[in-house]
């Protein structure tokens, strides 16, 4: 087992370590405990720092106002009646695994139902996403693609009907990339695509894209535009644009290998989250430091219901 660099939380390495850290509801809970209060319990109402009174059905009383709650309440772990070492291997299995988990590949490794397999990893992408992430920087690639399946008679390129996912992707000298942000948007208009920008990209970036007169007004708003005309280009767009499109072929191919290319339309900001949470930590020492990243983020976010995400969540 490792500590993190802040030197206060260990987090398992091997399955085995994960086994010995956490044999049972009792070890979860103190560790989610560690991870929501390191400075101390404090209380959701006054903000009072102190040591709460322990009664009966993990509940937690704040001895200066009396307010009670739980280690759960709060995130989105709170008034499951799933126990919380099912939600840890859950978090671990979908860290660790190298391309990550379909909910009915998790239900048979947890032993659940299906439901309870899905709606955990709904919860999970949900607190994926951290709120207080920096924007990308730098030079940094813009594009779409389009993600869906095959439509007869249908319409190619930007006017077919699938889904249309924004992607930029930092570009680092003299080669590599950095980290990545993806958008399911609803079309590929102007105002969509310099919305993603704008949400995404810090101004006075570098901004690389085609030549869709889409991005034309990147300028106005604070960034550098530097546009390729694909037909006028002597490089094939792979090429011209590597980033943007290493990210869209490796989205598809992980959609449909680990998801078997199953994914509604409704859900599919939740899918891209996960694929931005697990490819801007790629270069992590260890995958055991992802299992902490991720509860760690769930500590923090907010309570997440079955009806918020059971037809896609609001993001």
């Amino acid at each position: 087992m490792k500590s993190t660099s802040n030197a206060e939380y260990e987090y398992p390495n091997t399955y085995r370590d994960f086994v010995r850290m956490f044999p049972d509801d009792a070890a979860c809970k103190a560790y989610l405990e560690q991870l929501r209060w390191p400075e101390g319990f404090t209380c959701p109402a006054c903000k009072s720092v102190s040591i709460p009174w322990r009664l009966t059905r993990d509940r937690l009383v704040c001895p200066i106002c009396r307010y009670q709650t739980s280690i759960t309440a709060g995130t989105i772990f709170d008034k499951t009646r799933t126990p919380l070492i099912t939600w840890f291997e859950a978090a671990w299995h979908v860290t660790t695994a190298k391309n990550g988990m379909s909910a009915k590949t998790l239900e048979r490794t947890l032993g659940t139902s299906y439901r309870v397999a899905w709606t955990m990893l709904q919860r999970f992408r949900v607190a994926m996403v951290n709120s207080e992430r920096k924007q990308l920087s730098g030079i940094v690639e813009v594009d779409e693609t389009l993600i869906g399946g095959v439509q007869q008679g249908g319409k190619r390129g930007r006017g077919a009907i699938k889904s249309v996912v924004a992607i930029a992707v930092e570009m680092k000298q003299p080669k590599g990339f950095g980290r990545i942000r993806m958008r399911c948007i609803p079309d590929a208009s102007g105002s969509s695509l310099q919305s993603f920008v704008c949400d995404s990209v810090a101004p006075g970036s570098i901004i690389h894209t085609d030549g869709w007169p889409a991005y034309n007004k990147l300028t106005k708003l604070g960034y550098s535009h530097e546009a390729t005309v694909m037909s006028s280009s002597d490089d094939p767009a792979h090429v011209s644009m590597p980033g943007v499109h290493r990210i869209a072929s490796l989205l598809k191919r992980w959609i449909l290998g680990t998801h078997q290319g199953s994914v509604a339309q409704g859900h599919l900001q939740s899918y891209l989250e996960e694929f931005t949470f697990r490819f801007n930590r790629r270069t992590s020492r260890s995958r055991g430091l992802i299992f902490l990243r991720l509860l760690e983020q769930a500590a923090v976010t907010k309570p997440v219901t079955d009806n918020d995400v059971t037809y896609g969540y609001n993001w």
